[in-house]
């Protein structure tokens, strides 16, 4: 049986706020995780991932972990560039290469590799296996990190119908629907009364032990990941990772999983990691006064996204306080923990604590316990491992 490894390009690695603290593969693109996409694809698990060394440690349940520097991947394993988006109606049995829209996105390796040739990001996977021509694969590629965000709308209408399909999950008939493009509830999940499931516009999933409270308005496209909760006010155009919780108006934003935003307030446009916890009343800009496209900070500094609407990057265990208040284009470093009524500059390090800048730096120490805290509230353990990734993450910290 052939192994599955995804390698973050030296792309993937600058994909900040999230690159300090997780692979690219553990992203959700559209409906499911990188890595999830290409295990149905190829319908293989994933022995491991490939990335910057800091990530030595990454420890998820049910993720891989990193690949030894001084280990080898094996002849006969599938090598995935972690930036190539599978479509979630493909099914693949054997390939060599696959060409993702003109570039290398998988190959086979014939010859074991050692994995410190994907060291420093800059191996073209098309360079290990160029012989056979390769297979054109229907896919897209994350160039950037809002890419997640600019897909988002069409990658779910494209995603909710294969993936109901893949799971068993038939068409449901619900007296709250708007439109025909298709409501997926899963056994388990619940929807309360007098909500509104608006499938006019795309498809609306919801899996297993996922709850939408009455009085709730979802406006499709948009998924529901299981034992998450909706609280209410209108949700659009997102993709909302487990155990979440969600209230007030949300639109076009994703989140991997474990996060809350339980009160109101308006974000939009904004992707938020792990272990997020938003005040009351935090509140995004998604769109400038100028119509104009927002900048954001990236490690190569400001640059234009070309995009119009883009809200905020929220890393993970980010923590924001009552009433904060977040500009166009903001990125929110991994565990930065803000709070005040001035509004933060446009990027915050990692690891920022206070209620202006310029902030003071949060002890590593309180901010372990403070992880563990909120990860028992939802009986997921801190382990040693994660312990030890996010002490290199505060130690590596970047400067805004």
């Amino acid at each position: 049986m052939p192994q599955l490894y995804f390698y973050d390009d030296a792309r993937a690695r600058a994909f900040e706020p999230f690159a300090l603290t997780r692979p690219t593969c553990e992203m959700r693109a559209g409906a499911l995780l990188l890595r999830e996409r290409w295990e149905k694809a190829i319908k293989l698990e994933t022995a491991g991932f490939i990335s910057s060394a800091h990530l030595a440690d990454f420890d998820e349940p049910g993720a891989p972990h990193a690949v030894a520097h001084n280990a080898e991947i094996p002849a006969g394993a599938i090598v995935i560039n972690s930036r190539c988006v599978a479509p979630l109606d493909l099914s693949l049995e054997h390939f060599d290469l696959l060409m993702c829209d003109g570039v290398a996105g998988a190959v086979r390796l014939a010859r074991a590799v050692p994995a410190a040739s994907f060291a420093d990001g800059s191996l073209d996977l098309g360079t290990i296996q160029t012989s056979l021509g390769g297979r054109r694969l229907k896919s897209r590629w994350i160039n950037e990190v809002w890419d997640f965000n600019a897909t988002l709308s069409q990658q779910l209408q494209e995603d909710i119908p294969p993936l109901a399909a893949a799971l068993g999950i038939k068409p449901s008939r619900h007296d709250a629907v708007v439109g025909d493009k298709g409501l997926f509830i899963e056994d388990g999940a619940e929807v309360g009364p007098h909500s509104v499931l608006d499938c006019s516009a795309g498809p609306i999933m919801i899996r297993r032990a996922a709850v939408v409270s009455p009085f709730t308005h979802l406006v499709g496209p948009i998924y529901v990941g299981a034992q998450s909760v909706i609280l209410g006010d209108r949700v659009a155009d997102s993709s909302i990772g487990e155990s979440s919780k969600i209230r007030g108006e949300f639109s076009n934003t994703i989140v991997i999983g474990h996060s809350n935003k339980g009160h109101a307030g308006f974000v939009g446009h904004s992707y938020l990691g792990r272990w997020v916890n938003l005040g009351a009343l935090t509140t995004t800009s998604n769109l400038k006064n100028t119509y104009g496209t927002v900048e954001m900070w990236t490690p190569a500094g400001a640059r234009s996204t070309g995009q119009q609407l883009l809200g905020t990057m929220f890393g993970d265990h980010v923590k924001t306080g009552i009433g904060t208040m977040l500009n166009t284009g903001t990125v929110l470093g991994t565990g930065a923990n803000i709070f005040g009524s001035v509004m933060p500059p446009k990027a915050v390090a990692p690891f920022a604590w206070g209620d202006k800048a310029p902030y003071d730096t949060f002890d590593l120490d309180k901010f372990l316990t403070v992880a563990e805290r909120v990860m028992e509230r939802r009986h997921v353990k801190l382990s040693d491992r994660a312990r030890r990734l996010l002490a290199e993450a505060h130690r590596r910290r970047w400067s805004a």
